[in-house]
């Protein structure tokens, strides 16, 4: 089995580099990942600079692009051939509900879906890497779960995956869960330079606003490992006929 791994954490991640390891005595893996934190940057291309290639004293190959780049350009030429599997992570923090749509850590899996390839997005739920070990030897046993199911080279997938910061053994049931979602995020945070100009920094996520039974949210509360499939649509297909009419009366004349 051949595998690709990236992240948004940067290619020094102590994430990444625990499932690179977790994973490399059962797999051909390569990592391809972030010069620097790369957080939040999502699906974003970088179009107008040049990208570079670097080899890390590990044999890490790191780019100073976004997640989604190091995908894209993994699966476009650089390495020659086509993995079996993409992953991402380990992220040092939670990918659920609306982070999913910010997210670099799901960026760079989903890119790998795009061109056809069964991907993951793997997260730990609290920062700081606690318990990090289990979380990547989890991460592996998922792994080899679907190979043994046959669920890796088949037709492509997304699957975003969050794992609580336990103990191996304290760890729940993989959970089949939907995205839950969030308030909106905290207040913009401004300072002052030393040069008396005004900055402002994002301010932090907003606090679960859907945690219901079934959600991310609530799955990793309980102890458990979510498990979301994701897709790329955003059709509201839902809408389609509300706007129908709107849709007909909006193509004739003002």
């Amino acid at each position: 089995m051949k595998i690709l791994i990236s992240n948004d954490d940067g290619y020094q991640a102590a994430g990444l580099v625990a499932l690179y390891e977790a994973l490399k005595s059962v797999a051909d893996v390569e990592v391809i990942a972030p010069e620097q934190n790369n957080s939040a940057k999502s699906n974003a291309l970088t179009l107008h600079t040049p990208l570079y290639v670097n080899r890390a004293s590990n044999g890490f190959r790191f780019i100073n692009g976004t997640p989604a780049d190091c995908v894209h350009v993994a699966l476009t030429g650089l390495l020659g051939y086509r993995p079996d599997l993409v992953l991402s992570g380990i992220n040092n923090g939670a990918n659920m509900g609306d982070d999913t749509i910010y997210s670099g850590t799901v960026g760079a899996a989903m890119e790998g879906y795009l061109f056809g390839i069964p991907a993951i997005a793997f997260s730990q739920v609290e920062k700081n890497w606690s318990h990090l070990e289990s979380a990547a030897r989890k991460a592996r046993d998922l792994v080899l779960q679907m190979s043994q199911l046959n669920l890796i080279g088949s037709s492509p997938w997304l699957l975003n995956v969050n794992i609580p910061n336990l103990p191996f053994n304290q760890l729940g049931h993989v959970k089949l869960c939907r995205l839950g979602r969030r308030h909106a995020a905290e207040a913009v945070i401004t300072q002052t330079n030393p040069r008396g100009d005004t900055m402002y920094w994002i301010g932090a996520a907003g606090a679960s606003k859907d945690d219901a039974d079934g959600t991310d949210f609530h799955a990793t509360t309980q102890g458990h490992i979510s498990m979301t499939p994701l897709k790329v649509d955003l059709t509201d297909h839902d809408s389609l006929s509300y706007w129908a009419q709107s849709a007909a009366r909006l193509a004739g004349p003002v």
